[in-house]
């Protein structure tokens, strides 16, 4: 499998740690967070302690003794697994001068980013980490990132069938081991009907009733697990825009798998061509896009916006103040609607990109632009 330099992720972390005595990077199991820190420490170093290594674990079975002498960067991988190092970590981050910069790196559980923000409030910086995108691999590879996902181990797999073996054992770890580590008791075969229904939701309004009823389970008991897949960075939940305009909107969020080759396996995928002629084609691409989007920009704040009369907006990014709408079109020459319009007036948007497969960048409208997904970001300024 060819190594990949993700030059930007890299920059971000060491931005960070100029910044912030401890970064906490966060994100699923093998999305490449270990990887990343290697590239900033090698794993040989007495300053580097992989917690699944046993070896490891055991310097720190005293976490002061152990910590308190190293300068310079210290990374501790699978944080999660030494829950009473954070008070610890607090009270080495406090001294003057400070020494070290401590690197953590964790599964992300709401558990670990809970003690994180309790132990360390004011001291840390939170990275989230996903897979491999379109904008780190290349245009070229778009069809590819879609169709497999972004984990490494999938994504640059040597052939479609590993793709799909390491897909399916992942997910089976995801039910047998991961879950149930998070409280979830829901038996693997049941775990598993669920993660298929998540993936016929992929794109829509959120609704607990047919999933808890398919399952016999409360409501609430249906919701607290799509929260711990959200927790965990497998799902997204977009949540829906409220504003005092005068209309009726739309009060669920939407659900989204966040990793496309996931979603595939559950939708039965197995090529690009059952790709495009599945019912849910649309729905797959728009995620895909959505998420590239989200990581491209790194809004403050994101949503969807909806109303009861039809008016739609797939997203609606927030950062520093501008409002930029976000519609995503899986056609070979988007239009102007009428919910561009709409959403124009009634969101007050500063700008509204069209996102879509083809190669032409062109205007719509004042502020509105339809633009290639993959290759047609330069230049563009939603201001």
């Amino acid at each position: 499998m060819a190594m990949i330099e993700r030059r930007a992720l890299h920059h971000r972390i060491d931005a960070a740690l100029r910044r912030s005595r401890i970064v906490v990077l966060v994100g699923p199991r093998q999305c490449g967070k270990t990887t990343l820190a290697r590239g900033f420490l090698a794993p040989d170093s007495a300053r580097y302690f992989d917690l699944e290594n046993p070896l490891a674990a055991a310097r720190l079975v005293e976490p002061m003794a152990a910590l308190e002498p190293l300068t310079g960067l210290v990374v501790i991988d699978e944080i999660q697994r030494a829950p009473d190092i954070f008070p610890v970590l607090r009270v080495l981050a406090d001294r003057v001068p400070n020494p070290a910069r401590f690197l953590l790196l964790g599964s992300a559980s709401p558990a670990l980013l809970r003690r994180s923000s309790e132990s360390l409030a004011g001291r840390v910086e939170v990275i989230e980490i996903g897979g491999f995108d379109v904008d780190e691999l290349g245009p070229d590879a778009a069809d590819r990132v879609w169709r497999r996902g972004g984990f490494p181990l999938s994504c640059l797999a040597a052939d479609e069938e590993a793709s799909r073996v390491w897909r399916r054992q992942f997910l089976l770890a995801l039910a047998e081991r991961d879950l149930p580590q998070l409280g979830v008791s829901l038996p693997t075969p049941a775990l598993q009907r669920f993660f298929i229904m998540l993936a016929h939701y992929h794109g829509q309004v959120w609704n607990a009733a047919d999933p808890a009823r398919s399952l016999g389970v409360a409501e609430g008991t249906v919701r607290r697990y799509l929260d711990l897949l959200t927790g965990a960075y497998y799902i997204r939940q977009l949540a829906p825009w409220h504003e005092n305009i005068g209309k009726r909107q739309v009060k669920s969020p939407k659900i989204y798998w966040r990793d496309s080759g996931l979603l595939h396996h559950l939708l039965g995928v197995t090529d690009q061509e059952a790709l495009l002629a599945h019912p849910r084609c649309g729905a797959s691409w728009e995620g895909f896009v959505l998420e590239t989007m989200l990581h491209r920009l790194q809004p403050d704040e994101t949503y969807f916006w909806a109303t009861h009369t039809g008016a739609e907006l797939d997203a609606l990014l927030i950062k520093n103040g501008v409002r930029l709408g976000i519609e995503i079109k899986r056609a070979d020459a988007p239009r102007l609607t009428p919910s561009m319009r709409h959403a124009m007036n009634d969101l007050k948007l500063d700008a509204l990109w069209v996102l879509y497969p083809g190669r032409h960048r062109y205007r719509l409208g004042d502020r509105i632009e339809v633009l290639p997904f993959a290759t047609g970001m330069a230049g563009a300024d939603p201001r």
